[in-house]
């Protein structure tokens, strides 16, 4: 399942399902209005809906054809009710360790046992979430065989023998792969950031953010540098103006965190605060710098790259969360590595 929520993690929902529709079992997204822009391009994949729904949107979920999540009994007699011929495909969460959304594990089998024999529901799969598989191994294998465990208990009471049983998140299907199930999640991983570090090394980031210079000047040394003068100029410099502030996602909170731009292939350091709209980086180093000249937030250039992990850890947060705060200014032009490679070696 090439989980596709939030624009893509950011990257651009459209692009990213247009580059692998047929070449997945199913779309994961939110929520109904995300399901709704995702089924333009998921051709004849099924769209799975991730969270829970709205009691006023169950019956738009099953009018469209997505699939839906049911945590509760209650639910999935609300989808029985919706049913009028063919049967509901819903897929049955269970609470193993998240606590965000699904049946708790100890009322699982009864609970589904209940469902499997509900007319106008059919359980097409099973699946629960992992909330340590990026840092914490022994919970994680604990909490996998316990869930695999239910699922043959399941199967005993009445689960289709071709539901699809899911858990395993990035994280999980990268460290754990032996107790993956028939489907795994992927979500990070497929934009080309691993959860876990150690895997990095495979995985290529699909993304690069860029933005241009938009003013160079020569400041003397003392001269104040963005809101609060937390940056005065140690000694003469040139610094440039960046067309990214907050208001595109580049975090507020790299401000004075020894934070860079790659203009040129070289680290150019970021000044100050970060303001809504501009950043202002030193380029000293780099004297015939001009405006419209290339900068990378996000990405590699020449032999110098910025990682979303290295600029997460600066902003004291996560991958994730650099990725979904690319805001709408930000324009998303699709990329074929494969096709540039090719020309770049003629």
């Amino acid at each position: 399942m090439a989980v596709v929520k939030a624009n893509a993690y950011g990257h651009g929902l459209a692009p990213v399902m247009d580059a692998l529709a047929g070449r997945v079992k199913m779309f994961g997204v939110a929520n109904l209005a995300e399901a709704r822009e995702a089924a333009h391009h998921a051709g004849k994949t099924p769209i799975f809906l991730l969270g829970a729904a709205l009691p006023s949107e169950r019956a738009h979920i099953v009018d469209e054809g997505f699939v839906p999540a049911v945590s509760s009994f209650e639910e999935a007699v609300a989808f029985s009710k919706l049913s009028t011929g063919a049967k509901v495909r819903v897929h049955f969460v269970v609470d193993t360790g998240m606590g965000r959304m699904g049946v708790c594990e100890s009322d699982a089998l009864a609970v589904a046992e209940r469902v499997f024999a509900m007319p106008g529901i059919e359980v097409a799969g099973v699946c629960s979430h992992l909330p340590v598989a990026d840092d914490d191994d022994v919970f994680t294998r604990a909490q996998l065989t316990r869930f695999h465990t239910l699922v043959t208990a399941m199967r005993e009471r009445g689960l289709p023998a071709d539901a699809l049983i899911h858990i395993e998140n990035s994280a999980g299907f990268i460290a754990f792969p032996e107790q993956a199930g028939a489907l795994v999640r992927a979500g990070l991983a497929i934009y080309g950031v691993a959860p876990r570090a150690e895997f990095q090394s495979k995985l290529r980031p699909a993304l690069t953010w860029k933005t241009r210079v938009l003013l160079v000047r020569d400041f003397i040394a003392g001269r104040g540098v963005s809101y609060g003068r937390t940056f005065t100029t140690p000694a003469p410099m040139r610094i440039a103006t960046l067309a990214v502030g907050y208001a595109d996602g580049y975090p507020r909170q790299l401000s004075g965190r020894g934070a860079s731009v790659l203009i040129r292939g070289q680290r150019c350091a970021v000044l100050g605060r970060v303001t809504m709209d501009q950043i202002m980086v030193d380029v000293t180093a780099l004297p015939d710098i001009a405006p419209g000249e290339e900068a990378v937030l996000l990405g590699k250039q020449g032999d110098e790259k910025i990682p979303a992990t290295d600029l997460a850890e600066r902003a004291g947060t996560i991958a994730w969360d650099i990725f979904t705060g690319i805001g709408t200014r930000v324009a998303r032009v699709p990329f074929d590595s494969a096709v540039s490679s090719a020309q770049d070696s003629q």
